[in-house]
């Protein structure tokens, strides 16, 4: 409970300065996209979530800082694709709001699966732990409104009392890379079978060697950095 306290502390913190996680060119992350609860939140997380400002749409956070994208080449990529590939496609369901200090936050539930790929990744790549290992393993969870305070907060967990719960099919994991500005799809990763099916999951005419260009055009999918 302290380590979410503080880390949830943290980010509200960093929230209040308008800094948000302080990411450079070529960060990436690895995240899980949630169309579904983001067809419920996104006016609320374009006011009051701070990972709003960097595009994105609601998500599921997996690892974060992830690689430099110049070192996200074709054996890191393999490594990922195998990684993904050993654990199957799951379904979460957000019933309920939770709160750390200042931060308004969708439950999803079972956590396990997710906890599953964090631990995974970790594990892989221990010189890269989440967040730092600034907070130790944080409860998985999909931020709402990391300012407005209080009231604001509340406000929101009751409108969204009548509309959950909401239901999301978890197949793929995202890599997303900060271009300066904005957070960016680059490469797609599937889940269990649908990985067989899919290859590697890279997106055609994206290549993840080390030269490869940084993605543009407008955020699909793509995670912004919660801060979580």
């Amino acid at each position: 409970m302290a380590q979410q306290e503080a880390a949830a502390t943290a980010e509200q913190d960093r929230a209040q300065d308008g800094g948000g996680w302080p990411v450079a060119v070529g960060t990436t992350a690895l995240s899980v996209p949630v169309p579904e609860a983001d067809a419920l939140v996104a006016h609320w997380r374009a006011r009051y979530d701070t990972a709003a400002r960097h595009g994105g749409t609601a998500h599921l956070t997996v690892l974060f800082p992830f690689l430099h994208r110049s070192g996200v080449g074709p054996a890191e990529c393999a490594a990922l694709a195998g990684l993904f590939a050993g654990h199957p496609p799951f379904t979460v369901e957000f019933a309920r709001c939770g709160r750390f200090p200042g931060v308004l936050h969708l439950v999803p539930e079972p956590a396990a699966p997710l906890r599953a790929l964090t631990r995974a990744v970790a594990a892989r790549w221990p010189e890269h732990p989440p967040y730092g290992g600034l907070f130790g393993e944080l409860d998985p969870h999909l931020t709402v409104a990391n300012t407005g305070g209080a009231a604001v907060h509340r406000a929101i967990e009751a409108r969204l009392a009548g509309l959950l719960p909401v239901r999301a099919r978890i197949r793929a994991v995202d890599l997303v890379v900060h271009d300066g500005r904005r957070w960016v799809p680059w490469l797609s990763f599937p889940l269990g079978a649908e990985a067989a099916a899919g290859g590697t999951g890279a997106d055609d005419g994206r290549p993840g060697g080390p030269a490869a260009p940084l993605p543009g055009g407008a955020a699909r999918g793509a995670a912004g950095a919660q801060g979580r």
